[in-house]
């Protein structure tokens, strides 16, 4: 079956507990197209895409939400990050020698980035070591230690399909837990004890409903519409032009004298940015004269 590419919010009737469904099958291969990734990293990478997604569609903003690690193992940088809770674009960038066997991320940090379109950007840094935690175990553990939010979170992909499952207490104002009830602590370890059942065959082929139910069907879920996900890259000639501008008139020209043209590819789809002689002098010329091509 065809996963739709969808983040699905629903939480527990009369309970301060909520939860996300992410899947992901075309986007997800709209990025790996674009790249001759191995297997593995397909796999890892896939679930940073999911968990962006995920994590970007429990807030309510207009922005940015990404997340990167830069490790010591086989992979250098992986990064996912998800615009505007619907956008999505991702990389990964590893050694020339990959071994399929070696360590993928290795000691190293996770950054997660908020930027929103108005307001502060926000960064939380959080230490990651592949052998010993998984990145869902990292994410929960930042949402306890930097968020104070109990979280718990399932990620699961293979080269085709990636999927996100996350059970969270919601925030409350009046104390770092909301389950403050003797009833809560115990729907929060049912709900837990429910979700951990999740299989990875069943949330990669299984619809969002099929899938709830199958796991909450004694539970009163509230379902909300899902939102629709993609492959979208931010790049454009005028960002590349400006990749061109740091160079300097003089510097820019000389490239063209010598190569014949400038070229810039975007890193995450590939694209080509070819900068002619005409190109570099209409990037220089005051604002207002000219529109570049």
């Amino acid at each position: 079956m065809t996963l739709h590419d969808a983040t699905q919010r629903f939480l527990f009737e009369d309970t301060p507990i909520r939860g996300e469904l992410t899947q992901l099958e075309t986007t997800l291969n709209d990025v790996f197209s674009k790249h001759n990734y191995p297997d593995t990293i397909k796999s890892l990478l896939g679930q940073f895409m999911a968990a962006a997604a995920m994590l970007s569609d429990t807030i309510k903003f207009e922005g940015t939400l990404s997340l990167q690690v830069r490790g010591a193992g086989q992979v250098r940088t992986i990064m996912a990050e998800c615009r505007d809770n619907s956008a999505i674009r991702a990389i990964a960038q590893y050694n020339d020698d990959f071994d399929e066997q070696g360590e993928l991320l290795g000691h190293g940090q996770m950054a997660i980035t908020i930027e929103p379109k108005k307001g502060q950007r926000y960064q939380g840094v959080v230490p990651i070591n592949d052998s010993e935690l998984s990145l869902a175990a990292v994410l929960e553990d930042y949402f306890q230690q930097s968020e104070q939010i109990r979280t718990r979170i399932w990620l699961f992909s293979n080269q085709h399909q990636s999927a996100g499952l996350m059970i969270q207490a919601m925030p409350s104002s009046a104390s770092e837990s909301s389950l403050s009830s003797d009833a809560d602590l115990e729907t929060w370890e049912r709900v837990i004890h429910l979700a951990s059942t999740t299989s990875e065959e069943e949330i990669l082929s299984l619809e969002p409903d099929v899938m709830l139910n199958r796991l909450f069907h004694e539970e009163t879920v509230r379902v909300f519409e899902p939102r629709s996900l993609k492959f979208e890259c931010t790049c454009s000639k005028e960002k590349t032009a400006n990749a061109v501008r740091t160079l300097g008139e003089d510097e820019a020209l000389d490239i063209v004298r010598e190569m014949g043209h400038i070229d810039l590819d975007c890193q995450f789809c590939r694209e080509k940015y070819a900068f002619s002689a005409e190109d570099v002098v209409e990037l220089f010329k005051e604002p207002g004269d000219s529109t570049l091509n």
